[in-house]
């Protein structure tokens, strides 16, 4: 009987102990904490597009928030452009490391997280459902560095993945935005 009662207790406790994340089925059911306060639900994009882009909360990359800014304007009627604050990637090669200011004002229009985890054990569930074809069902991916993109069409279907070398302006990326 003790023994019985001793496996039931370590049971109930691991079950109450462990960190279990449910990923939602489609994109729309995420919400995520904006960077200012506040909550970004992305059911509210229904029928728009979706650009999720891991941005960088580093100072250099500023033509990235440039042009992503540049493309939400030109498309503001068919395409929302979202960035997850990330620090994934504590360095690029031959830079100086420059600490994050999570207060820190980005000038763009379009919506900001809070500062997430893209990759690892603590990768935030919208990334998990990005980066998963179980989730996605379109690709297994990872996110490779600062500025990956993801483009959700008008139904929450993942339906691209673009390189962090591929920038905004691109012309692979424009083509995917405008296809119907």
């Amino acid at each position: 009987m003790r023994l019985s009662l001793l496996i039931l207790f370590n049971f109930v406790f691991f079950c109450a102990t462990a960190r279990v994340t449910v990923i939602p089925q489609s994109i729309y059911d995420f919400k995520v904490d904006a960077h200012k306060g506040g909550t970004i639900d992305l059911a509210q994009y229904k029928g728009k597009k979706i650009l999720i882009v891991n941005t960088t909360a580093r100072d250099e990359y500023s033509r990235q928030y440039e042009q992503l800014e540049a493309l939400s304007k030109q498309y503001k009627d068919k395409l929302v452009v979202i960035g997850f604050l990330i620090e994934d990637f504590a360095i690029e090669p031959g830079t100086k490391l420059t600490p994050i200011n999570p207060n820190k004002d980005y000038y763009v229009s379009f919506p900001l997280t809070t500062i997430v985890n893209v990759k690892g054990p603590d990768q935030t569930p919208v990334y998990q459902w990005l980066t998963q074809k179980k989730y996605n069902h379109l690709e297994d991916s990872e996110v490779k560095w600062d500025f990956q993109k993801y483009l959700i069409d008008e139904k929450g279907n993942l339906v691209a993945i673009f390189d962090p070398k591929i920038k905004a302006n691109n012309p692979k990326l424009i083509a995917a935005i405008e296809k119907q």
